[in-house]
This record gives C-alpha cells, structure tokens and sequence, in this order.
C-alpha cells in the first residue's frame, strides 16, 4: 500500500472521527432551560429547575473525562462493586483465554481426525451441523445447573462458541493438503505422526489459525453477555451494574474498551497468520 493511500484514508479516517463527534456533541447539547426563576433555592430544587445533572447520553467531553480518570487508576479496588477497568478487563480476558485454550486441546486434535477420515467426517458432520447454531448463551442455564459455579460456567460457554469454528476450519485445512505432498511423505516412509507434524500441519496452518481467530473474536463477544447474565466481575459485570446506576458515560466508556481489546486480540491473531502463511 503506497504512502500517499495510507496519508489519505488516515485523513478520511480523522475526519469521520471528527464528523461524528460534532453530531454527537450537537445531539447532546444541553438546552437552555426555560423555567422562571424562584427566589427560594430550595423550591428552585424541588421544581427541578435548580438541576445540575444532564439528562439522555453524556456529551464527548464527559466521556473523555470519564476515560481519563478510568485510566489513570485502572486496577483500584473498593469492594465486590466498585473495581477498576483494569481488573475487570483480566477478569474477562482470564476467562476468554481459559476457554479458548480448552476449545484449542479438543478442536484441533479432532479437526486433524476428522480432515483425514472420510469416515469420521461423514459420522462426526451430523452432530456438528447440530450443535454449531445453537447459541452459547442457550448452555449457560444447563452449565449453572450442572457446574454449579458462575466463573466455571462462563469458561465452559466460552469453550462451547470457541470449538466449532477452530474445528471446522482445522478439518477443512488438513483435507485440503495437497495430496502430492502426502504422496511424497509415503514415497519417503514418513511414519503418519511425523507426515501431520511436518507436512499437514505446516500445510494447513494459515487455514487453523483463521478459525482460532474467528473462534477468539465470538468468545470476546459472548463474554460479554455471559458476565451480564452471571454477575460479579469482568467488563460485561461492569456495563451491566454501570446501566443500573445510570452513568451512561461509564457504559460507553466500557464499550470503547470492548472494542480496544477486542481490536487488539484480532490484530495478535491477524499477525499470527501472516506469519505461518506461505506462498506456493
């Protein structure tokens, strides 16, 4: 991509930037109040024309200026309802990263198995074609049930919407291996542990890690819904108690950090693949 490009969408960028913040600061403008001026303060107060706390979404600068004092303590720590971003942040993460390294130990054995069996795929596809649309939040009232643990229950929901795209795309890579290679390997003797450790797995890299990185961007989606529904930590706990006290700055401070993260655990996974990919 040529500089002058890249000078140019940075300029578009900015400017949308800049287009949105002014609608928002015009939609949010506070009005002038047309009330008539009381003498008594106290009745001023009780007729509501004496109220300092703006109604509807806060402006961009109190956004900003929730975000500034959000950050500059970001691992504070004042009981069970009143935690920093930072910890709540690891709280999720630990949650998304535990589930999705279980997702990693069961999906890719058996997308191996499953892209080198004809017979495993066609018996193994029926219940995958199943249990892939159903929607992970469905699990969590059958996990609370059963684990009887809410941080147990959101790792294995994790697990659940984190497997099958590793899965699918693990099978789809390891069946799509040329098959001069793997004739190859046999002309060589290369024993079949060795043929899927040097040959398969090389080959369908870029294709697995393309499912681990979609499997890590719906687990960081679900997380948060999940940590709605179970309470106590994490970001999704933190928008959801925020709504309940009304502090709108808050909620949109944790969904521009929702996106960070998010934004950053694709880039890591987009790096990734980048680097095992290949050109024939």
């Amino acid at each position: 991509m040529s500089p002058s490009l890249n000078l140019r969408a940075g300029l578009v960028s900015i400017m949308l930037l800049l287009a949105f913040v002014g609608v928002w600061q015009l939609a949010t403008q506070p009005k002038a109040s047309s009330a008539p001026a009381y003498a008594d303060p106290e009745y001023a107060a009780m007729m509501g024309s004496a109220a300092t706390k703006a109604a509807g979404l806060p402006t961009p600068e109190a956004v900003g200026q929730t975000l500034l004092h959000q950050l500059a303590n970001p691992f504070y720590d004042n009981g069970p309802n009143d935690k920093g971003i930072g910890i709540q942040l690891s709280w999720s993460l630990g949650r998304v990263l535990a589930g999705f390294l279980l997702a990693v130990i069961v999906a890719i054995p058996l997308g191996f198995v499953i892209g080198m069996s004809p017979l495993m795929f066609k018996a193994l596809n029926p219940y995958i074609q199943l249990l892939k649309p159903i929607s992970p939040l469905a699990w969590m009232p059958l996990a609370l049930y059963t684990i009887k643990d809410a941080n147990a229950s959101s790792i294995f929901v994790i697990f659940i919407c984190s497997i099958w795209p590793m899965m699918i795309n693990t099978a789809h890579g390891v069946a799509s291996v040329k098959k001069d290679w793997l004739n190859v390997a046999k002309t060589l003797e290369v024993s079949p542990l060795r043929t899927a450790i040097t040959v398969i797995l090389p080959a369908a890299a870029p294709t697995i890690l393309t499912g681990m990185r979609i499997s890590m961007g719906i687990a960081w989606l679900v997380i948060v819904a999940a940590e709605m529904l179970v309470g106590g930590t994490g970001i999704g706990y933190f928008v959801w108690n925020e709504w309940n006290n009304l502090n709108l700055a808050n909620v949109i401070f944790a969904i521009f950090m929702i996106g960070v993260v998010g934004m950053l655990l694709d880039a890591i996974f987009g790096a990734l693949t980048r680097f095992v990919s290949y050109q024939e």
